[in-house]
């Protein structure tokens, strides 16, 4: 038996066996104590000063000079990306000039 066939089927009230003859167990495991505390680093980490909407203004100016001055090429290989879905429209489906 390989150890990737999937459990034994179990009589009422019996754990299921895996391939192997273990019993298996259902495990649960709550990780929102962690993730509060997670997040509570995260933000002590950013400082008091870190201001999210003038970070996302930052991305936006970084993504129009990633794709400014595009040759003809580039262009439409932008386009094509933005019409697939890929990414984003901006400045009414062209890239900022």
């Amino acid at each position: 038996m390989s150890a990737f066939e999937p459990p034994s089927p179990a009589g009422p009230g019996e754990p299921a066996r895996h391939p192997g003859g273990s019993a298996l167990f259902d495990f649960d495991v709550d990780l929102t104590r962690h993730e509060v505390l997670r997040r509570a680093h995260v933000l002590e980490a950013l400082g008091p000063d870190w201001d999210p909407v003038e970070a996302l203004r930052g991305e936006e100016a970084a993504r129009d000079l990633l794709y400014s001055d595009l040759d003809e090429e580039q262009q439409r290989v932008y386009d094509d990306m933005v019409a697939a879905g890929v990414l984003p429209p901006r400045g009414g489906g062209r890239a900022a000039a």
